[in-house]
């Protein structure tokens, strides 16, 4: 019989090496966890950690460091023991929802957003961090202090700058790119290649449809699966997908190389999010119902 089982449901390594329980832990916190009001208890996430054969020590060891890093805080409901999303961790997943499940691909009449900034020596603390928040967005490096990404980005700086108290450090500019060789697009494609590495994100998008292509055809020829299947092969598929949005900013297609397998990805994950998102959400309700 033709099933979705095993190393197949989508829950071993991804594109970008393998996957780390606490980002496993993120991913189940911010599908299942916002249904009630953020919480959800111990007994309930190491049954569903377990079911992506994740044990239950290396469960809490983990819950332990996201909840010294402050993105989840220890409450006890009803007597049971469990860990809430922290206010900032529920603003940082808010926040990423549309790049994750609405991700834009920028035209390039848009224009782009350019972050400006200067941070003393004496902070370089500071520095560090808004480097990191800007590559954790997508931004592509202009110069050592001007970074760029497709205009649709800025409302997410902005929020990155203000909730890292960053925003007297940088200044944000809408831009339009003027050819200086009169090479027109081709000119500003081969900028884009400068900007962000164009082929690493080529090749991560290979990769992933590599690992989850198999599992979204057996589905959609009509493989049995079960609920708990749908939840290993989502859990797998999201959380790869959710690392992967985060390195594209969502470039015009125009400006990227012609065997781009970013779009194809884009479009497996919608099909597999529209089959599996139901039925993964039916079993966790059973596992908190227990």
């Amino acid at each position: 019989m033709n099933t979705v089982s095993g190393a197949e449901d989508g829950s071993g390594p991804g594109p970008l090496g393998k996957v780390q329980p606490r980002q496993l832990i993120v991913t189940v916190y911010g599908l299942y966890a916002r249904d009630t009001d953020g919480w959800m208890s111990v007994a309930s996430l190491i049954q569903l950690l377990a079911d992506l054969d994740i044990e239950a020590p290396t469960v809490r060891s983990s819950v332990s460091r996201l909840k010294r890093a402050g993105l989840l805080e220890a409450q006890s409901v009803a007597g049971a023991a469990g860990y809430r999303i922290s206010p900032e961790t529920e603003r940082i997943l808010r926040d990423g929802d549309p790049r994750i499940f609405s991700a834009r691909r920028a035209t390039v009449d848009e224009g782009w957003v350019l972050v400006v900034f200067s941070v003393p020596e004496s902070e370089r603390a500071r520095r560090h961090t808004l480097r990191t928040q800007l590559t954790r967005l997508g931004f592509g490096s202009v110069s050592a202090g001007v970074w760029i990404a497709p205009g649709h980005v800025h409302g997410e700086a902005e929020s990155m700058l203000a909730r890292h108290g960053l925003r007297a450090y940088a200044d944000l500019f809408r831009a339009g790119y003027l050819s200086a060789g009169g090479g027109g697009g081709e000119e500003l494609a081969a900028k884009v290649r400068s900007w962000w590495d164009t082929e690493r994100l080529e090749r991560l998008y290979a990769e992933f449809l590599a690992a989850h292509g198999p599992v979204a055809e057996r589905i959609a020829n009509g493989a049995p699966v079960t609920d708990r299947q749908a939840f290993t092969a989502y859990i797998g598929v999201l959380t790869d997908w959710r690392r992967l949005v985060y390195l594209d900013p969502g470039l015009a297609r125009e400006l990227l190389p012609d065997a781009w397998s970013g779009t194809h990805a884009s479009e497996l994950f919608d099909e597999m999010h529209a089959r599996l998102a139901g039925p993964a959400r039916r079993h966790v309700a059973r596992v908190r119902a227990r």
